[in-house]
């Protein structure tokens, strides 16, 4: 019977599938059986293979014989396992390609709004008193906002004059968001209250998202990850495990079957405790 050996450990078949649930590795394993199920179908010209093949050696420091058979060792993988590895990148930018590329411009022009940034200047204090008077000495010019956030602002932005950004506009508070949509540069909000503070509110400028390689990129993964936490959610684990048989029954006897569902975070996370660095790959 096979079976896998750590050190003075001998680990039976039946045991993998519970210390894969056990220290939490099973998302990560429907992770990638979903990604070689449809990455399965697209091949790589030679020259491709070559390419990403050498690119994933020099990656990571395998660029010798020497190099690449302690790794083979090191991880229990043949060759051709370590190849596929290289591999998987492109085969899956192949994936997004074929599967959302025709898609990215009307996807863009759906999400603008929220990918558009800004670099805006705050202000936040507890005493709305505070806020009202500084808000005043802002607006009449007798104070720079900068120097009023520097030394009234309570919050991280005191430590660069106010002054936040770049980020998209979906970042901030919604209602500071809110403000910022319908503001001209250079306008100033008076205070708000927002939670437990009263807070000034100034655009210093509007970045339009533009639909560069860096953004399509951003989308394209987007879209991908979007995807695969839904193939992931549809994905039900089921365990197989063979039952002792009662007396006069064979050994082996039924077999139980235990359901369970695959649970992953969101932002689907490479977790993991290696001994020591994992091979690229997703």
């Amino acid at each position: 019977m096979t079976h896998l050996s750590i050190g003075n450990q001998i680990i039976s078949q039946a045991e993998i599938p519970h210390l894969l649930a056990g220290y939490q590795m099973l998302p990560q394993l429907c992770r990638l059986l979903v990604i070689e199920t449809a990455i399965a179908g697209f091949e790589l010209t030679s020259s491709e293979k070559l390419g990403v093949i050498e690119q994933f050696y020099q990656n990571n420091q395998l660029t010798t014989p020497q190099a690449r058979a302690k790794a083979l060792e090191q991880y229990s993988m043949s060759l051709e396992q370590l190849e596929a590895v290289a591999m998987r990148e492109l085969k899956i930018e192949k994936l997004k390609q074929a599967t959302w590329g025709t898609k990215l411009e009307s996807y863009f022009l759906q999400c603008k709004s929220q990918l558009d940034k800004v670099i805006y200047s705050l202000i936040r204090t507890s005493d709305a008193e505070v806020a009202q008077e500084l808000y005043f000495r802002i607006k009449a010019g007798e104070q720079t906002f900068a120097e009023c956030a520097s030394v009234y602002s309570l919050g991280a932005e005191a430590q660069t004059q106010g002054m936040l950004g770049p980020v998209t506009i979906s970042q901030p508070h919604p209602a500071i968001a809110q403000k910022l949509t319908i503001s001209q540069p250079g306008q100033l909000w008076p205070p708000m209250k927002l939670d437990e503070w009263f807070v000034i509110v100034r655009l210093e400028k509007l970045i339009p998202a533009q639909l560069d390689d860096a953004m399509r990129s951003t989308l394209l993964n987007h879209l991908f990850e979007t995807w695969l936490a839904e193939e992931m959610s549809k994905a039900q684990l089921t365990i197989h495990e063979e039952e002792s048989g009662r007396e006069g029954e064979s050994p082996g006897g039924t077999e139980g079957v235990r359901e369970c569902e695959i649970s992953h975070p969101p932002t689907l996370p490479h977790s993991h405790t290696p001994s020591s660095p994992a091979l690229l790959t997703r």
